[in-house]
């Protein structure tokens, strides 16, 4: 299975990323960890464009194709990027199931923004008004939605394991 989880920088999607691919034992695959990852190589400076995600989409198939269940996680903002991983998980013959991450509490999303360690050495983090300032192109189809605000991270879980068991995606 794959599971892609989206959502605006410091939504929680990190955290609840990390929480379920350890609870379930599947491949994270972050994209700022790719994309860090290509600019200390020296090939690129950030922005690096749609390297991440490409190298991400062909990572998650070809986990897939092994037979492991994989955590997607990335802003994932464009309708295009969120049919390529979908793509990959056709091409690989597996079920897919889509998350949005959001935090509606906007003062608990601002200071999470502004509070936030780097845990990617060399990451740069966006600020607020870059935050709120970002392409995010609305979700056109079903998906699971977790709303971070006001709960514990393994709140956040509970919510996303449930929907992830009866595998379907919600508005």
């Amino acid at each position: 299975m794959l599971i892609v989880v989206g959502g605006l920088p410091a939504s929680g999607k990190t955290t609840l990323s990390r929480l379920l691919a350890a609870r379930i034992g599947a491949v994270h695959l972050r994209i700022d960890t790719i994309e860090q990852a290509v600019v200390r190589s020296g090939l690129a400076a950030h922005p690096v464009g749609p390297v991440g995600y490409v190298v991400g989409y062909a990572l998650a198939e070809e986990h897939l194709r092994q037979g492991l269940t994989v955590v997607a996680e990335s802003v994932n903002p464009l309708a295009v990027t969120r049919d390529a991983w979908r793509d990959a998980a056709l091409r690989a013959g597996t079920e897919v199931v889509e998350v949005e991450v959001r935090c509606s509490d906007r003062a608990e999303h601002r200071r999470r923004a502004a509070t936030r360690p780097v845990d990617v050495p060399g990451l740069p983090l966006p600020g607020w008004e870059e935050i709120v300032g970002r392409e995010y192109e609305p979700w056109e189809r079903a998906r699971v939605v977790v709303d971070t605000a006001g709960q514990a991270p393994e709140e956040s879980l509970d919510v996303l394991l449930a929907a992830v068991a009866a595998g379907r995606s919600r508005p």
